[in-house]
């Protein structure tokens, strides 16, 4: 790997920058920063992309530091990533930034730095210190003030109106509610609350947003409960159309509703600032539908704590199935602590648009027969991460990552039937930090034909499997970065890796290819976790993620051998962090939906 550092697509405003077309930019092994560009901020993590000209022979570094506003001590990051400089395989031409075409070359005559601080405290104000360190000169610093987003809460001041079930009619009074959420939504302007009264609401065509909130005066639809109000299209997952069309409409929250009885239950294309908060959607091929907006079109929509419940059965028998929970692009979004069920995909990444700076955190996966998650198409600063995914074809897909970096950490993923990871169209640019992967059959697989894998790197994983070789792949693996991570379970060899064939990881690192400087460790899968976990005999059996407890047991194999991340494992308890996703001693992550307080 070039450097430690992650990029990815070249800035939007670099982009449509006329100077950056008519100059040429910089060469030589010196460095000469440009301008830092601050991604949209999460709940728990700031993310930036730094492009810098030159830099010829890919020795610049670019070092991290944060702290709490007022703090007086500085704390480590994680370094940033260096993009790969062009784009391969089928990305290229792809990268599209306010109607500005950005083809092979990234940032001609440079590079796209990137990265995040994460684990960060939601509504908080930090300070982040970036060091540019360039041995044939350029060196720089820059500090930046960013806030991290809180929860969205109801403004003061919503204009209260009431909604009763009905066809029509209402002034929205309590005494005299709107009939029919039809009528709501003809009434509707920024800074109305609407308050769903208990019933069943029929949409018999499509329900059309023709209007949008504005930055604190959102559009509020609230329901009495997803078991007490129920906007339904009257149909199933089969029955074609939008139950909401709202095209380039913002600022609109639906919250404690179940939506219901369309293949569609809402379509956002081009919009911005969606709030879905437990509401239940049920009879729908897709549950929140919001593409087409790219980088600066699309942001900051939040989606928590819903339940997305779809008609497939575990194991897969279909192939392929289309129903999933999420389907965005743009960046900024934040999706957490949902459940998603009986789906083909619990979120759906899409070149219709791209993604970047975006998280997807503590939800609960139960039954995808494709990908647990889907982080195609990410571009800069995708994370996913403290999730729980169970009996899924894929656990987290990144196909194609465009440069990087996508942070994939502290996951568990139990029953993934073709790998816990997948890295294909030509990806380049994630990394993979602690995470637990239990499976049957090899460990790891990547295996995308001959497509190229690049600017891959794990660290302080467990991968566990029951036999066949732990990894074997298939795709021109470059400049990727094995280190410190645990194997176990496997039989045959222990890597395949551009085309040639590994006894132990000793041989790979002899060979120079794998696990060149900590090396990689053997764990046994019998005596790793203290509840008696193993990776699963048989993948057909349906698990429930509930019963399943990912939590070392004293004395394992994997404590105290990880590699310190700062930033990703900070605050370990022992000598050394623990490889997987939980440290000895911390309790399982809260998935899925919170209780309501």
């Amino acid at each position: 790997m070039r450097g430690s550092i992650a990029g990815g697509s070249v800035l939007a405003v670099l982009a449509a920058s006329s100077w950056l077309a008519a100059a040429p930019l910089a060469a030589g092994d010196g460095s000469e920063p440009m301008d830092v560009q601050e991604e949209p901020a999460t709940l728990h993590c700031l993310a930036v992309r730094w492009p810098v000209k030159g830099d010829d022979n890919a020795n610049a570094v670019v070092e991290v530091q944060y702290r709490k506003a007022g703090d007086a001590d500085w704390k480590k990051g994680y370094p940033l990533f260096r993009t790969e400089r062009t784009v391969t395989g089928d990305q290229k031409g792809q990268w599209n930034f306010s109607n500005s075409s950005i083809k092979a070359d990234r940032l001609p005559g440079g590079w796209i730095f990137a990265g995040s601080v994460v684990d960060l405290e939601p509504d908080t104000v930090y300070e982040v210190k970036l060091s540019l360190k360039d041995p044939d000169g350029g060196d720089a610093e820059k500090t930046l003030k960013m806030r991290t987003i809180g929860e969205p809460k109801e403004p003061p001041g919503m204009s209260v109106r009431y909604v009763a079930p009905g066809e029509g009619g209402g002034s929205g009074t309590k005494e005299d509610p709107f009939k029919g959420i039809e009528a709501a939504v003809a009434a509707m302007k920024p800074g109305d609350l609407f308050l769903l009264e208990k019933g069943r609401y029929e949409v018999k065509g499509t329900l059309n947003f023709t209007k949008s909130g504005e930055p604190g005066k959102p559009i509020i639809f609230r329901g009495a409960g997803t078991d007490e109000t129920i906007i339904d299209g009257g149909g199933d997952e089969k029955t074609g159309g939008r139950l909401i069309s709202a095209n380039k409409i913002k600022h609109i929250w639906l919250e404690e509703m179940t939506i219901q009885g369309r293949q569609y239950a809402i379509v956002a294309h081009e919009g911005s600032n969606w709030v879905i908060r437990r509401c239940r959607f049920q009879k729908m091929e897709k549950g929140f539908v919001a593409h087409n907006g790219g980088y600066n079109v699309s942001r900051g929509h939040f989606i928590s704590d819903n339940v997305f419940t779809g008609p497939t059965t575990w194991p897969r028998t279909k192939g392929i199935e289309a129903y999933c929970a999420t389907y965005m692009s743009g960046s900024g979004h934040v999706v957490c602590y949902n459940r998603m069920q009986n789906l083909g995909d619990g979120t759906h990444g899409t070149g219709h648009g791209n993604w970047s700076a975006c998280d997807i955190h503590n939800n609960d996966v139960h039954i995808a027969t494709d990908d647990g998650f889907e982080a195609d198409y990410g571009e800069t600063n995708i994370r996913v991460f403290r999730n729980r995914i169970v009996n899924v074809a894929h656990g987290i897909t990144a196909q194609p990552s465009q440069g990087g970096p996508l942070y994939f950490f502290r996951n568990v993923i139990y029953n993934a039937t073709y790998s816990p990871f997948k890295l294909h169209n030509d990806t380049s640019g994630v990394l993979i930090f602690h995470n637990t992967c239990l499976r049957n059959g090899p460990c790891f697989v990547i295996q995308p034909a001959n497509e190229t894998v690049s600017d891959i790197v794990t660290r302080n994983n467990l991968f566990l499997g029951t036999g066949g070789a732990a990894l074997p792949t298939t795709g021109r693996m470059t400049r990727c970065d094995f280190d410190s991570d645990g194997w176990g379970g496997f039989k045959g060899e222990f890597a395949r890796w551009n085309g040639k064939g590994y006894k132990t990881w000793e041989d790979a690192r002899a060979a120079g290819v794998l696990y060149k400087n900590i090396g990689a460790y053997i764990i046994n899968p019998e005596t790793c976790f203290a509840s008696g976990l193993t990776p699963p005999a048989d993948p057909n059996t349906t698990f429930k993620g509930e019963e399943l407890d990912f939590r070392l047991k004293e004395g394992s194999d994997a404590v105290d051998k990880g590699v310190v991340l700062p930033n990703f494992n900070d605050g370990f308890k022992g000598k050394a962090p623990d490889l997987g996703a939980i440290e000895l001693g911390d309790p399982q992550p809260h998935y899925g939906p919170r209780p309501k307080k």
